[in-house]
Order: structure tokens, then sequence, then C-alpha cells
């Protein structure tokens, strides 16, 4: 499908009248079935873009597009329709007594039938693997799989689009994995877009394309192999890449080729090996 699901025509934003603009004429667009990470140091306008793109904020100048409904206090609700969004604190997205409750409540407030409703929560849960913590209080639950029960709400409803906001930010390093590696699942089980929100670039090794943004503007569109060629100009913006990528650019630097930037250390291995065979 090659449907623009998300485009932001020359937006600019600031919070209020007396303070620098957060974003400065931002243009993209992001299709349907994409997978994309908008990275950036903190204060970069990433979270900004994420709020705008929900109708939790709107633009100063500029046009939003979602699914073709252009972004007004009049379509607030059609957009909300299209765009599921999970924050950084799952805590602050909970609002039932159970695990089951929470995901219901969504679709409750669409006027879901119920019979339908519990279907809905039932492969929800089974889609984040939380089918066994139904009747489970959520905050009780471990942060992963408090995120998880969060993004299970979200898909209940069925989006177009799904939005992580540093959704992994509070979580241990096997709590990122696991939250990452559920996305993955259901964006390729669900034909959705996913955009996801971080400063952490282990996370982006899975997206389609990257959207890196600096001080309020895109200082950069590209794929993750390319982006982490680039070590030295994205230290210089404040961000650091994952140390396979760090090993691999030191590695090249003593004349050792690889065929391509290794994204994680199995292809840092085999691309080692053939070059190895190659002598």
């Amino acid at each position: 499908m090659n449907q623009n699901q998300i485009e932001f025509r020359n937006v600019s934003f600031r919070y209020t009248d007396d303070q620098p603009w957060v974003l400065k004429d931002v243009t993209f667009t992001i299709k349907s079935d994409e997978w994309v990470a908008i990275i950036g140091h903190n204060g970069s306008g990433k979270s900004t873009i994420a709020k705008l793109m929900n109708g939790l904020l709107f633009p100063d100048q500029g046009e939003i597009i979602i699914h073709g409904i252009k972004l007004t206090a009049d379509t607030i609700w059609d957009v909300r329709k299209k765009v599921g969004m999970v924050f950084q604190n799952p805590d602050n997205q909970f609002v039932g007594t159970t695990v089951r409750d929470d995901v219901a409540f969504g679709l409750e407030n669409r006027g879901i039938e119920r019979s339908q409703m519990i279907e809905a929560i039932d492969q929800s849960l089974k889609a984040v693997r939380m089918s066994d913590y139904l009747m489970h209080e959520p905050h009780r639950l471990s942060g992963g799989q408090k995120q998880r029960v969060a993004i299970a709400g979200v898909i209940a409803v069925k989006p177009d689009v799904i939005i992580l906001d540093e959704a992994t930010a509070m979580l241990d390093p096997k709590g990122r994995k696991e939250i990452i590696t559920t996305v993955n699942d259901l964006k390729q089980t669900n034909q959705l877009s996913l955009i996801t929100i971080t400063h952490d670039l282990n996370e982006i090794t899975q997206a389609d394309r990257v959207i890196v943004m600096n001080e309020g503007e895109v200082w950069l569109e590209t794929e993750p192999r390319d982006l982490f060629s680039k070590e030295a100009a994205l230290r210089e913006i404040g961000l650091d890449v994952p140390f396979v990528a760090k090993l691999a650019n030191a590695i090249q630097k003593e004349s050792i080729s690889l065929n391509q930037q290794p994204l994680n250390q199995k292809e840092l291995l085999d691309e080692l090996w053939t070059y190895r065979l190659s002598k």
C-alpha cells in the first residue's frame, strides 16, 4: 500500500507566544504499513510531534493530514479514531480496576456491542501475550506487562496508526526488548503504521525509516543502516549509535571493508566471516 497515512506540511508550533518555536517548518510523510522511528535529543521536538499527530496539540502554522483528514478542532474525534497512542508511563493510561476493564474502556466509549467487545479484548490481550492476566489489577503488573496492557487497549479499537511515545523509557533492557518485539509482531499481523518516538537508537534497527529531529527541525530522513554510519555527525547533535555500530565503524577505519552496515551482533559476525573468507 502506498497511501499516505500521516502528512505534516510546513508545521510550526510553540507552547506560548513568548517562547521559542518547538517545531520549525516541519514537513514529512508516513505511509500505510510503514514503521517510522522519530528520534532526537531531549527538547528536539519529537514528543511534540506525537501529541500533534493525536490532536492533543494543534499547529500554529501549517497543516496535519491524518488518513486524508485535516486535523482541526472539528475533526479531532475522527482523527483519534485513526490514531492510537501509548505513553511513557502506562500508569497514566489505566482507568480500569482489572486488565479486562482497562482494555474494555475504549471499546465502551465507542459503543461496541458486548459480544464484539469480548472478542476484541480476547484478541488484543492474546496479541500482546497477556491473556493469562485478564482479571489482574494493572498496578500489580511489572513495567513491561503494564506497557503490553496499554498497547492491548490501543489495538482493541483497531486504529490505523499506533504511536509509542518513549514507551520503553522506564523499562529495563529485557522489558524494552519485549515491547519492541511485541509491536513489531503487531505491525506484521495487523497491517498498521507504527511510529516510535525515542532517543535510544538501539530501538530503531527494525524500523523502515528514521526521521532525525534536531532543535525543532528535520535534520535527516534515512534508513537505520545509513544512519548508523553517521556516528560522528550524530554525536554532534547529542545522539549516540549502538555498540555494534560503533564497533563496525571502528573496524572499517582499520581498512576492513564490510558489505553493509550491520544492525545487530549477528549481522556483524556474518560480515566479518564473509570478509575473512574473501581473503
